[in-house]
């Protein structure tokens, strides 16, 4: 009987996974190493773009803080401009010499309804709720009084109020008939 362990010519089944798995692994080093390579430059480009992403990120929160501080910076220029022509009309009428009250009177009058549009202009709306309902949340009532009006509703105003774009920014000073 011939003994095969000595023969190095015909290896055994158990020498043959042994030199394959070796053969593999020769071959399995390239291979790995290429995909690593590869996989490590994904990842740097990825951290690129994430870096990139960020900072683009940042600079859009920045932008948008400066806006939002220049917005409350100016947000009332425009208002300022609306009543630029109604201190031309006050200071117009500390110039007249004239005592002729009917003419002081009407200069007045006349910057009165510059001063109104200008409010108006700025969004600024007058409350004049005579005959209305009382809202606690428009007006404030100094007293109640007898009135031949349904109770609760707004008999006379002391003191007009002003809203701006829905938002109250005094109250109206108002009487309110009683409940009878």
């Amino acid at each position: 009987m011939e003994n095969t362990q000595d023969n190095p010519t015909n290896p055994t089944p158990a020498q043959e996974p042994a030199s394959a798995a070796a053969g593999q692994e020769a071959a399995a080093p390239g291979g790995a190493e290429t995909a690593l390579a590869e996989a490590e430059a994904k990842i740097a480009g990825l951290q690129e773009d994430f870096l990139r992403a960020k900072a683009e990120t940042e600079n859009v929160r920045r932008r948008a803080q400066d806006d939002v501080a220049k917005a409350h910076k100016f947000a009332i220029e425009s208002f300022a401009e609306y009543l630029l022509p109604v201190v031309d009309s006050l200071e117009a009428a500390l110039a007249d010499n004239s005592s002729d009250l009917a003419r002081v009177r009407e200069g007045v009058e006349l910057t009165l309804k510059q001063l109104a549009g200008a409010l108006e202009k700025g969004r600024v709306v007058a409350l004049n709720p005579v005959g209305e309902k009382f809202d606690p949340h428009r007006h404030q009532a100094i007293s109640m009084v007898p009135a031949d009006q349904e109770p609760n509703t707004v008999v006379t105003v002391l003191q007009k109020g002003y809203v701006i774009a829905e938002r109250v920014l005094r109250p109206a000073l108002v009487t309110v008939a009683q409940p009878k």
